[in-house]
C-alpha cells in the first residue's frame, strides 16, 4: 500500500482522546475537526526528557528522518513511557515539488496526513500574510510620503510554493524579491517566540529598511504590530495530532534547514516537555544544518539541553557519499560503503563537540543486505558509536523498540554551546565553517564587510548565526559529496532578522526560493471519487 493508503487503513481517535492522554482537557484545546485541534494551554515547567533526531548529510532520495522520529516516539509509547513527538508542518513547496510530504512514511506516520500536508490548521497561509502585510506597509508608507527615509528595502515578500520566476521582481520604482514562506523572518520568529509578549516584540523587531542615516527602520515604526498579531494569535497555538498507533504529537512551524534554522516552534516543544516524560523532536537535513542550528540557536533561545541525540544514517546515503551515483546505490558495493562511513564520522564528531551523547541510527529499507547492514554496525562498533536499527517505516513502534532502548541507555552528556554570543561576527560564521563544515578558509567580499560594519554600528552583532547553505554537501557545492578537505567556502550574502534575533549568512549558490523538479509531485496529485490520491 501508498502511505496515504496506509493512513486512512488506520483507525484514529477522536483527537479529545489523544489529549486526554497527555492531561489537556476541553478547555485546554480548539478543535479543528475530529482529529486535530490548537494547544491553548500554555506550558509549565519542563519535566520531560527532550531527545532530538538528525542525520548524516541527506541525498535525493531521502533519508527517513521523519519517520524514524515518529517510529522512536510510539517504541517509546509501546514500552510504556508517557512519550510525544514535536515535528514541522510541511510547507507546500516541497509537497508539490520533488521532496513530497513530511509527515512520515510507511506505519510510521502522523495523520490525518492529507490535512497537514496541505492546508491543515492555516498556519503557513496566516504566516504568509502577516509577512507580505509587512511588505504592503512598507511600500505604503512609501508612496504617503516616507516619513522614515527608507532608503533601503530589506525585508521581502513571499509565498508557500516553489516559484523560481518570484526570485526577482520589479514593483515599477524598485526590483523586490519573493522567499518561499518557510525562509520567511515571520516564520522564524513564530517558531522562537516564547509568549504572545515576546511573539509582539519580536515582531517590532522585525528591520524593514535602511534610512539615510544608516538606521535601521522597524515594524514597530510602522505601526503594524497590533495587525500582525491579530493575524498570528491563532497560528502561534501548536497544532495536537497522533502518529497511525495514537501516539500524541504536536505540529508547529515549518522552517527549511537549508534556509533557515529548520526547528519546530520553543512553545511546541516546550508544551510537550511540560505534558509528556520523553519528547521526540527533529532537526532539518544533515546534522551540519538543522541539529547545529537547534543546538545554538533554539536550545539557546529557549533554555533547552537535550538529554539524547539520534544520528540516522541509510545505507543507501553511505554509499552515495562513497561515490556510488544515485542510479547504481541498490548495487553491492562494499567499498562505496565503507568510504561513505566519513560522512557518518564527520557528524558524529561534529555533534560531540556541543557535548552530546549520541545514538547511531540505521533506517533500514528493504534493499539492505545482511552484509551491509553488519559492515555498518562493525563499524560503529570499532568506532564505539552506539547503533540500533530501525524498521518503523515496515513495521511501526515495534521496529523501533531496539532505537528506543538504546536511547533509554544513553545517558545525558554536558552540552555546551560551539561559539559565543559576545564574540565578533566574523569570528562566529569561521567557527561554524572550519569546525562543522571543515572548511579550510571563508571568503568575504568587501560588500559583505560592510554590511557586517553596519550591523556592528547598530549595536547588532552579538547574535547566533544562521547558515544557509546546500543540504546536499558540508561546503557550499552540493557536488562535493562524502567530507570534502582543503576548500573555501563564500559568503554570497548576510541578511539581519532582527526580529528572529540571529544573522543569516548565505552560501555559495543557495536559493531562498527554491525551484520546481523536472518531474514535479503535482503532475501526480488528484483527485478521485472525493479521495486524494498519489501524496506522499
Amino acid at each position: 500500500m501508498t502511505d496515504i493508503e496506509i493512513s486512512r487503513s488506520i483507525k484514529k481517535e477522536k483527537i479529545k482522546k489523544v489529549a486526554e492522554k497527555i492531561g489537556l482537557k476541553g478547555k485546554d484545546i480548539v478543535l479543528y475537526g475530529d482529529y486535530k485541534a490548537k494547544v491553548k494551554k500554555q506550558y509549565t515547567d519542563s519535566k520531560g526528557k527532550l531527545i532530538l533526531v538528525t542525520a548524516i548529510s541527506p541525498t535525493p532520495m531521502g533519508e527517513g528522518k521523519t519517520t524514524v522520529s515518529i517510529g522512536l516516539a510510539d517504541a517509546l509509547q509501546k514500552i510504556g513511557k508517557k512519550t510525544m513527538v514535536v515535528l514541522r508542518e510541511p510547507s507546500m513547496g516541497p509537497v508539490f515539488g520533488m521532496k513530497g510530504g513530511a509527515t512520515g512514511g510507511g506505519y510510521s506516520q502522523v495523520v490525518p496526513m492529507e490535512d497537514i500536508n496541505l492546508h491543515f490548521t492555516g498556519d503557513f497561509h496566516a504566516i504568509t500574510s502577516a509577512n507580505n502585510l509587512i511588505c504592503a506597509a512598507i511600500d505604503n508608507h512609501i508612496y504617503f510620503g516616507n516619513s522614515l527615509d527608507i532608503q533601503e528595502v530589506t525585508f521581502h515578500r513571499c509565498l508557500d510554493v516553489n516559484d523560481r520566476a518570484l526570485r526577482d521582481v520589479d514593483l515599477g520604482k524598485r526590483h523586490d524579491s519573493f522567499s518561499i514562506s518557510s525562509a520567511s523572518e515571520v516564520m522564524a520568529l513564530l517558531c522562537l517566540a516564547t509568549s504572545l509578549d515576546d511573539l509582539r516584540e519580536r515582531l517590532g523587531n522585525i528591520v524593514v529598511g535602511i534610512n539615510g542615516s544608516g538606521k535601521y527602520v522597524t515594524v514597530k515604526d510602522l505601526k503594524v504590530e497590533g495587525s500582525l498579531m491579530a493575524l498570528l494569535k491563532d497560528a502561534f497555538l501548536p497544532n495536537l495530532v497522533q502518529t497511525l498507533e495514537n501516539t500524541p504529537a504536536l505540529i508547529h512551524g515549518g522552517p527549511f534547514a537549508n534556509i533557515a534554522h529548520g526547528c519546530n516552534s520553543i512553545v511546541a516543544t516546550k508544551t510537550a516537555l511540560s505534558l509528556a516524560d520523553y519528547v521526540v523532536t527533529e532537526a532539518g537535513f544533515g546534522a551540519d544544518l538543522g541539529a547545529e542550528k537547534f543546538l545554538d540557536i533554539k536550545c539557546r533561545v529557549g533554555e533547552l539541553e537535550p538529554d539524547a541525540v539520534v544520528l540516522v544514517a541509510t545505507i543507501k546515503a553511505l554509499k552515495y557519499h562513497g561515490g556510488v551515483p544515485k542510479d547504481s546505490i541498490f548495487e553491492r558495493n562494499m567499498d562505496a560503503l565503507k568510504k561513505g562511513f566519513a560522512n557518518l564520522d564527520k557528524h558524529y564528531e561534529n555533534l560531540k563537540k556541543f557535548g552530546v551523547n549520541v545514538v547511531v541510527c540505521l533506517n533500514q529499507f528493504h534493499t539492505d543486505t545482511e552484509e551491509e547492514i553488519n559492515c555498518l554496525k562493525k563499524h560503529c562498533e570499532d568506532k564505539n558509536y552506539p547503533f540500533a536499527v530501525s524498521n518503523a517505516y515496515s513495521l511501526g513502534g515495534e521496529g523501533a523498540i531496539e532505537l528506543a532502548n538504546q536511547v533509554l541507555k544513553s545517558k545525558k552528556g554536558d552540552f555546551h554551546f560551539l561559539y559565543d554570543l559576545e564574540n565578533d561576527i566574523v569570528s562566529k560564521i569561521n567557527c561554524i565553517c572550519k569546525e562543522i563544515y571543515g572548511a579550510s578558509s571563508v571568503h568575504y567580499s568587501d560588500e559583505i564587510l560592510t554590511k557586517i560594519q553596519n550591523f556592528i554600528d547598530n549595536g547588532k552583532d552579538k547574535l547566533p548565526i544562521c547558515v544557509a547553505k546546500t543540504q546536499y554537501s558540508f561546503s557550499d557545492d552540493p557536488k562535493k559529496l562524502g567530507v570534502p578537505e582543503n576548500f573555501e567556502v563564500t559568503v554570497k550574502d548576510i541578511r539581519l532578522y532582527g526580529g528572529a534575533g540571529f544573522i543569516t549568512v548565505l552560501l555559495g549558490d543557495i536559493m531562498v526560493m527554491p525551484g520546481l523538479s523536472r518531474k514535479p509531485n503535482y503532475e501526480l496529485i488528484d483527485v478521485v471519487d472525493g479521495e486524494i490520491i498519489n501524496l506522499s
